[in-house]
């Protein structure tokens, strides 16, 4: 009896492994479908938002490398503060803004509601249950405060070499919180810019032209720098290290296939991911066409090769197609990408003539090209129309320039936003900070 019994325990041992895998198969064919989704969304959005996060070291190096080298410590000062301070207030405030999560302040205008609900809203304390929806709530937020950061980041470079640190603190607390969530939201929050029709893949103009419509405003209510125009004349300002500004612009130029590529928002399908590799390449290859465009058009305007312009035209190529890098051919982008190196070759004179002081070349990338960028898109993808851009970079515009402005002219009346002359003779690196980024060379 014994002997049948182990018999019979063995045989249905020897049966449990495979009843057990067609259970688990049943089981993985029920879950993997809506696991698997899950997990490679939030990771895409994951691996996005480091790359992007990224790019702030990108925009740190490129400031460092092109202003004089007495101001080098304040631009790395004002980065690592603006990303902190965007990380913070973004969370406080933006985010809920930004999107509608549950209820609308404003229809169509204002999503969003103040107040501890921002925290369950970005998974701070929800349950797993709740945070499992297309990708982890979580992941969403801290991709979406990456793209928050750089808007801000814009800002910086135009300013750079005689604003005050604290007013600028204060702007980008204003930007971060407010501006920027609130513009986003008529597009990316399922706006009433959106319900027109308007398309903007990444940001060209939710992001970009943003930060370039508030630098353009700092710009004018600054001022330039000291001998910048004088007599009629432009006065070249050399950057304190050239390799550095090449390091910023390939990080940045890595940053932005996260920027770009972690757009799609998903990757758990073939489609998906098919859709991630051509914006991947998209990209690459808009930002060599900027790089060309500015390289080719720099020896036929200067005689000379202009490093500092192939740089610009690199990230110029980037923002320009920005704002759809799904449906060009990779021909169409590269071409998108070299108009966009044209455009900043051609802008930064132009802002000279005006005597807007813009030291790393914000503006004519970000605003100009992040312009340019919305517009292509009706070239390469069929759902876009000329009306629906247009309306969408004006509402944007006029919305940030004068926003933008009036918190600019407040801060200036209030605590003044402009060094002292003998403060911006000496640098900022010492009259803000007491220290210096190059202690032995930093005289010039």
């Amino acid at each position: 009896m014994k002997t049948i019994q182990k018999l019979g325990l063995a045989a249905a041992l020897m049966a449990l492994p495979s009843i057990g895998l067609a259970q688990e198969e049943e089981v993985v064919a029920a879950l993997v479908p809506t696991d698997s989704v899950f997990i490679l969304n939030t990771l895409l959005l994951i691996i996005g938002g480091f790359l992007v996060f990224f790019m702030a070291a990108g925009f740190g190096m490129l400031e460092a490398g092109l202003v004089r080298s007495k101001n080098v410590a304040m631009q790395c000062t004002k980065n690592i503060g603006l990303f902190s301070l965007a990380s913070i207030f973004y969370y406080l405030i933006g985010y809920n803004l930004m999107y509608p999560l549950g209820t609308w302040a404003v229809d169509g205008w204002l999503s969003g509601v103040w107040g501890p609900g921002v925290m369950e809203a970005v998974g701070i304390t929800a349950d797993a249950a709740d945070d499992y929806g297309y990708a982890s709530t979580s992941s969403d937020f801290f991709f979406q405060v990456m793209f928050c950061a750089a808007t801000a980041s814009i800002v910086s470079g135009t300013l750079a070499e005689r604003i005050k640190l604290w007013p600028f603190m204060i702007f980008t607390i204003i930007l971060t919180s407010l501006i920027y969530p609130i513009s986003a939201s008529w597009k990316w929050g399922g706006g009433f810019l959106d319900a027109a029709g308007f398309l903007d893949f990444a940001g060209s103009t939710v992001v970009h032209s943003v930060g370039g419509w508030a630098a353009l405003a700092g710009a004018i209510i600054l001022g330039p720098r000291l001998g910048k125009y004088k007599d009629g004349k432009v006065t070249a300002f050399p950057g304190s290290n050239l390799t550095l500004a090449t390091l910023g612009t390939f990080i940045l130029w890595l940053g932005w296939f996260g920027f770009n590529g972690a757009s799609q928002l998903a990757m758990g399908s073939v489609g998906d991911v098919a859709d991630v590799g051509r914006i991947m390449v998209n990209t690459n290859t808009a930002a060599a066409g900027g790089a060309i465009g500015a390289m080719i058009l720099t020896q036929i305007m200067y005689g000379k090769t202009d490093l500092t312009m192939v740089l610009n035209g690199a990230l110029a190529g980037l923002v320009s197609i920005t704002a759809e890098p799904l449906t060009p051919s990779i021909g169409a982008a590269t071409i998108i990408g070299a108009i966009g190196g044209i455009i900043v070759v051609l802008v930064v004179p132009l802002l000279d003539k005006l005597k807007i002081d813009d030291v790393v070349g914000a503006i004519p990338v970000h605003l100009v090209c992040g312009i340019w960028g919305t517009i292509a898109v009706v070239f390469t993808n069929a759902d876009a129309t000329f009306g629906a851009q247009i309306y969408g970079i004006v509402v944007v515009g006029i919305f940030t320039f004068v926003v933008s402005g009036v918190v600019w002219l407040i801060l200036k009346g209030v605590m003044g936003i402009r060094v002292s002359e003998e403060d911006e003779i000496a640098g900022l690196d010492m009259a803000e900070l007491g220290m210096e980024a190059y202690p032995e060379f930093s005289k010039g």
